[in-house]
């Protein structure tokens, strides 16, 4: 009796610190729901702080590779002006063209690719600007061959104007830098038979077709679009085959001259590529003529290759 009497009057009391404890609980979960909730914010707002920066990152690679680009754009604009302008003038501007076209080549490999780092970037970047460092050594050599070239030459006149004239030179420059050049130019004497079949053959009486065959090299320079090619054919006797109804006319040379030619050929050029296999065939009624048969191949009013056969 005295153990039960004792455990009564605690009732009251624990009843009096429910409210408490329930309180306590309901202030711990409220503190966590609070954590979670500053949690998942500080979560998100993480998050779009990363992705922030790798859109700035990827920007920035972005502006990197367009500025890359004109900038190599640029250089190998240049490269190419002087390298057309004086292929001829000195052997060792041709090792000096050879490493510029290697690193010109990894450049390029490094700007077509899309995903390029930025540490492949800065690479390009580098390299860019030691390719314009080579080109104004190689600017260099350039002026310092034409001084010994108008002193041997006695141009001096001409030359003088041509500097004093700094806007008329540079259009000179882009125009003759935009000039086509063709390589590889084959002429084959065609036999046709009268099945049809073709025969190639060097004896004259046989020959009814002459069939020019030649490159256009890569050119960065010249605009894209229909190009036309001049063609002369000149006989042993040193006159030209013409004849209208191929086309034969006269044209002017970029030195002035009023030359005849046997026919136009025109091509569809792209920009900075090359044009392979252009063909072209001449027919006449005619015999031809034994010897050499040279043919000249004009573009803009400059010869820009020349190549050969011999009919016996």
């Amino acid at each position: 009796m005295s153990q039960n009497t004792q455990s009564m009057p605690q009732q009251p009391e624990e009843r009096k610190n429910r409210p408490v404890l329930y309180w306590i609980i309901i202030l711990a979960l409220l503190v966590i729901c609070i954590f979670l909730f500053v949690s998942k914010r500080q979560v998100a707002t993480d998050a779009e702080s990363q992705k922030t920066q790798m859109m700035a990152q990827m920007d920035s690679v972005k502006t990197d590779r367009a500025s890359l680009q004109s900038d190599f754009d640029a250089a190998s604009a240049k490269i190419d002006q002087l390298v057309t302008q004086n292929t001829k003038l000195d052997s060792t501007l041709q090792k000096n063209q050879t490493e510029m076209d290697q690193m010109r080549s990894k450049i390029k490999s490094i700007l077509s690719n899309s995903k390029a780092t930025k540490a492949e970037l800065m690479e390009a970047r580098k390299m860019i600007a030691e390719l314009t460092d080579k080109t104004k050594q190689y600017e260099e050599r350039i002026a310092q061959l034409e001084k010994e070239n108008t002193a041997l030459t006695n141009k001096n006149t001409v030359l003088t104007h041509e500097r004093d004239s700094t806007v008329t030179q540079n259009v000179a420059i882009k125009r003759l830098a935009s000039v086509l050049h063709a390589s590889n130019i084959q002429m084959e004497p065609i036999h046709v038979k009268k099945s049809g079949k073709e025969k190639e053959t060097t004896k004259a009486r046989k020959v009814n077709t002459l069939r020019i065959k030649f490159d256009i090299d890569e050119n960065r320079i010249a605009e894209a679009g229909t190009k036309q090619l001049i063609i002369r054919i000149i006989a042993p006797d040193a006159s030209i085959l013409s004849n209208a109804a191929n086309g034969s006319s006269m044209m002017t040379t970029a030195q002035g001259d009023h030359i005849t030619y046997s026919a136009v050929k025109e091509i569809a050029l792209e920009k900075g590529q090359p044009v392979s296999g252009v063909t072209f065939d001449w027919h006449q009624d005619g015999d031809y003529q034994r010897g050499d048969y040279n043919i000249e191949i004009f573009n803009d009013g400059y010869k820009i290759g020349m190549g050969k056969v011999s009919l016996r």
